[in-house]
């Protein structure tokens, strides 16, 4: 989330959400700390399978079919020093079949970018804005989109955001559209859903998210329906300064197929165990499902170290929200807990974290793989 001309931590007496509607959230959850039984004793994945060049954490991502078949791609994130001069604008493509990275062209911009989104659609990557960090702690939502073509090692630059967004949640539909939900823009959380058209080259406004504003959440799209969890609110003032708390909250998002900016939003469940903080997560046409890994359980910028002041822990929960029983299902564990991520990979029956944090608040280079067991 990009703060304007503050950091996200700084004094500024706006935006305020009531911070009585996020209590009323955890008071709906007594039993917001237990962990959700497992759905199988045994983690579903190993060690890491390969490699990025560098560790990098917060980096967008997308899996493509690049020019050696189905690959991962990174973009963007924040290098192992986690300082303002660690944001980056790397980009990297790793092909599944060799379990083999490297660096392609970078993302075309001065500065180094977090929290940006990566989604393919109709074989091209679009990856949307992110902020950048200055020297003073100074932190600005960016308003970018380019599309990477995976072919020629190219960006082109398309149509801006036209509400900078960064930390939101970004879902592919039917392969044209792609929905920007909530996030953080300059200040504080927007509720807007940004539609972009790829066919056209245009933004729509569709109807808004009804949910407290967020960043930092999750979420996926499968069909004509979309699941989005957890995340950060803004609850007010203390001490001059903002106030973020988890926000305990999961909202289903029906669209009508016959106008993409029509939603019928309602909520449901919260995800058992407590609410998490940039989860990896895509969804799943296969399952008809929404998958959940990882995520961090307390609030933080980008160094790991919480607003609190207390270090973020990483989960190893596998989540999964079935749209068909309207449901959340305990898929099991990941071998290494891990969080900071901005999204999930499947290919074939497998599903991709690339780089991250552990349980130190350590960047770290890997590209694990698992697999849900049926």
């Amino acid at each position: 989330m990009g703060a304007g001309v503050v950091n996200r931590a700084g004094s500024l007496a706006v935006f305020f959400v009531v911070l009585a509607v996020a209590v009323i959230g955890f008071m709906l959850w007594p039993e917001k700390n237990s962990e959700p039984a497992a759905g199988g004793t045994e983690p579903r994945s190993g060690a890491a399978v390969f490699s990025l060049p560098v560790p990098m954490t917060n980096n967008a991502v997308a899996l493509a079919t690049g020019p050696d078949g189905p690959t991962l791609y990174s973009f963007n994130g924040l290098k192992a020093g986690k300082g303002w001069q660690d944001t980056s604008q790397d980009a990297f493509a790793c092909v599944i079949e060799i379990k083999a990275c490297e660096a392609i062209s970078p993302v075309p911009v001065e500065q180094g970018r977090l929290a940006s989104a990566a989604v393919t659609v109709d074989g091209k990557i679009y990856l949307f804005g992110g902020y950048t960090v200055a020297e003073n702690g100074d932190e600005v939502s960016t308003p970018e989109v380019f599309a990477y073509d995976t072919d020629d090692d190219s960006y082109v630059r398309v149509a801006d955001m036209p509400t900078p967004v960064d930390d939101m949640v970004a879902l592919p539909y039917r392969d044209r559209w792609i929905y920007l939900v909530s996030g953080w823009h300059d200040q504080g959380n927007v509720s807007l859903v940004q539609l972009y058209d790829t066919r056209t080259d245009s933004w729509s406004q569709a109807t808004e998210f009804p949910g407290l504003a967020v960043f930092g959440h999750a979420g996926g799209l499968v069909g004509n329906s979309m699941i989005v969890t957890d995340g950060v609110a803004v609850a007010g003032l203390v001490d001059g300064k903002r106030k973020f708390v988890a926000a305990p909250f999961t909202w289903r998002g029906d669209i009508d197929p016959a106008d993409p900016l029509r939603i019928s939003w309602r909520p449901v469940d919260p995800m058992p165990g407590g609410p998490l903080y940039r989860m990896a997560a895509v969804g799943d046409p296969q399952r008809k499902q929404v998958i959940f890994a990882g995520g961090g359980d307390n609030p933080y910028n980008y160094n790991g170290i919480g607003y609190d002041g207390e270090p973020a822990k990483p989960s190893d929960r596998i989540m999964g929200y079935d749209l068909e029983t309207d449901s959340w299902t305990a898929l099991g564990r990941l071998q290494s807990a891990s969080m900071d991520h901005r999204g999930l990979a499947k290919s074939g029956q497998d599903y991709y974290i690339m780089g991250g944090m552990n349980a130190d608040q350590a960047v770290i280079a890997d590209v694990a793989k698992f697999r849900i067991d049926d």
